[in-house]
């Protein structure tokens, strides 16, 4: 999700931050162009099913874009010609973004970590250390879903740290990399996005804050924001899905396909994947003592470096009360909240990445695996291992730059936003938030541009239907939700998002096997958490309940939709 801030900062955060100027325009275009603002991104994520290759599908949904853009007052040649230069333009601009290059900056220094921690025999002793330990595929899965869960608070994080270290576990168990992929997806944005302390936080309250302003009220946005995470169905019930689908051995769609085909012995499937640092010359030296600490040292230092960087981060960013708060009661949950929220995640976690590539080399050289100069070397090495994924995550921010100029999610609320009966404003908004989270691949976007309208809208049909005080906080709730989680939902099923990327990544699976796996397991349980979610709460039924429910339909939907991968599934 983390690149959904550095997508947010690039496509949307303008139309917030930088004055009325961008908006205006937005509004413009979106009037002027219509549903051809919607070109973009169905070009880039159709092409990129059509022709699984995501850089080229990316290149030209930019530049249909910028086609678009420039197609006023030139012909066809000078409009192509000039969206050319335009593309480079916004490329360029991408990486010179201080949150953008920060989150480059991280992605390369991790790939060096994680390439260091491979060379010096690292990952592998973890992986034998594990391996007798994970008896079984079922174990090798859930041992993945927790290790997500506890790296709960960034889901960049979760994606780089996660897959490399259960990849030869996985591997081992022939479990498909396309299911290691759906694991690290699933419990990264799902999990960042309710953390009551997570790089998600400030952000998340920050809208609920602002969308309170405009209807003239003031609340605690944090309590606000923790009475919502019984109504974040979808979060919910994918983390259930997770374990249903691991303990009972049952799949379906393309992932069984894809899960036959690992226990096999084609676990790669049949697409190269992402930047898998084992077959990019860091195999573990040969004759060196394999020690788990060679991962486990550098990898804790990445953990607590990260904590720390937020902590320490955010605290200098801290102004007047919230300050002299934090400096009274420094470990105090509310400092935490605080410091957290306010930290800029890209510099945090690339301080906690150079922190710990420099704590792998010195271990390396005082271990007498390398020198420095082979170090360094190494380091390289694993930075080069993410040029593919820069490439993209540079073609994607620009995607989000010409979306965000075009006015598609602007067109989209204006066209979407009609009435809507109060039973069903809940699950409009959520499928909504949905869609402008896969057309634009960022969740920050669409929480940015709907929280805004979400929460008038609701209070507005709240009152109109006479609720009382009571029911409508209830209501607001629900709505609100439906934002936060239906931008989750989107970005998890869109082959633009950048968590979707770094999943990929992370696993060392083929992009497009990844998000072709993944999307109709996140489709189902999109369809529970309509139906046994926000239409039943907003049909009276009591929020446990729903969950209680929900839960059950996701148990009912991998046992009788779901086969066995096996007969004597493990």
């Amino acid at each position: 999700m983390r690149i959904l801030n550095l997508l947010f900062v690039v496509a949307f955060l303008p139309l917030f931050a930088f004055g009325a100027d961008v908006n205006e325009l937005a509004a413009k275009n979106a009037q002027f162009f219509g549903i051809l603002t919607l070109v973009p991104p169905v070009i880039a994520i159709a092409l990129a099913f059509i022709t699984k290759d995501v850089i080229m599908s990316l290149f030209i949904g930019v530049l249909s874009g910028t086609f678009l853009l420039n197609l006023q007052g030139n012909d066809f040649l000078g409009s192509l010609v000039v969206g050319f230069k335009n593309l480079v333009e916004r490329a360029v601009s991408s990486m010179a973004d201080s949150w953008n290059a920060g989150i480059i900056l991280q992605v390369l220094c991790i790939g060096g970590v994680i390439g260091l921690i491979t060379k010096m025999g690292g990952t592998k002793a973890v992986a034998i250390w594990l391996s007798k330990r994970a008896k079984t595929g079922v174990s090798a899965q859930i041992s993945t879903w927790i290790m997500g869960i506890f790296v709960f608070f960034d889901d960049y994080a979760n994606a780089l740290i996660v897959g490399p270290i259960m990849r030869p576990i996985t591997d081992k168990f022939k479990v498909s990399r396309e299911k290691l992929a759906f694991i690290i997806d699933a419990t990264a944005a799902p999990i960042a996005g309710i953390a009551i302390i997570s790089t998600w936080i400030g952000f998340e309250i920050s809208r609920i804050q602002d969308g309170y302003g405009i209807i003239g009220i003031n609340v605690n946005s944090y309590e606000i924001f923790i009475e919502t995470i019984p109504y974040r169905f979808y979060n919910i019930f994918m983390l259930f899905f997770v374990v249903c689908t691991a303990l009972m051995g049952r799949e379906f769609g393309p992932m069984l396909a894809a899960e036959r085909r690992a226990r096999g012995g084609e676990v790669h499937g049949f697409g190269s994947g992402i930047n898998d640092v084992d077959e990019n010359g860091l195999a573990p030296k040969e004759g060196i003592e394999l020690k788990s600490s060679n991962a486990i040292v550098p990898l804790l230092v990445l953990i607590f470096g990260s904590f720390a960087s937020f902590y320490f981060g955010g605290l200098s960013s801290l102004e007047g009360d919230a300050l002299a708060s934090a400096l009274a009661n420094p470990w105090a949950f509310s400092t935490f909240r605080d410091t957290f929220g306010a930290a800029d995640a890209s510099v945090a976690l690339f301080q906690a990445a150079l922190l710990a590539s420099i704590v792998a080399i010195a271990m390396g050289v005082s271990r007498k695996i390398f020198t420095i100069k082979e170090g360094v070397e190494t380091w390289v090495k694993g930075l080069k291992t993410m040029v593919i994924t820069i490439a993209i995550l540079i073609l994607a921010w620009s995607l989000s730059s010409v979306i965000k100029e075009l006015g598609t999610s602007k067109y989209l609320v204006e066209l979407l936003s009609t009435q809507t009966p109060r039973v069903l404003l809940p699950t409009f908004i959520f499928i909504l938030s949905s869609f402008v989270s896969f057309s634009t691949g960022t969740s920050y976007g669409t929480m940015g541009i709907l929280m805004p309208l979400a929460i008038p809208l609701a209070a507005e049909i709240g009152k109109l239907v006479g609720l009382d005080a009571g029911e409508l906080h209830t209501y607001m709730l629900m709505n609100i939700s439906a934002v936060l989680t239906g931008a989750i939902f989107g970005d998890h099923c869109s082959p633009i998002s950048d968590t979707t990327i770094l999943s990929s990544m992370g696993a060392g699976c083929n992009h497009i096997d990844h998000v072709s796996t993944q999307i109709i397991y996140a489709l189902s349980v999109c369809a529970i958490s309509i139906v046994f979610g926000y239409l039943s709460v907003a049909l009276g039924v009591g929020v446990w309940t729903s969950l209680l429910f929900g839960c059950v339909a996701v148990w009912l939907l991998v046992r009788f939709v779901g086969q066995r991968v096996e007969k004597s599934a493990v």
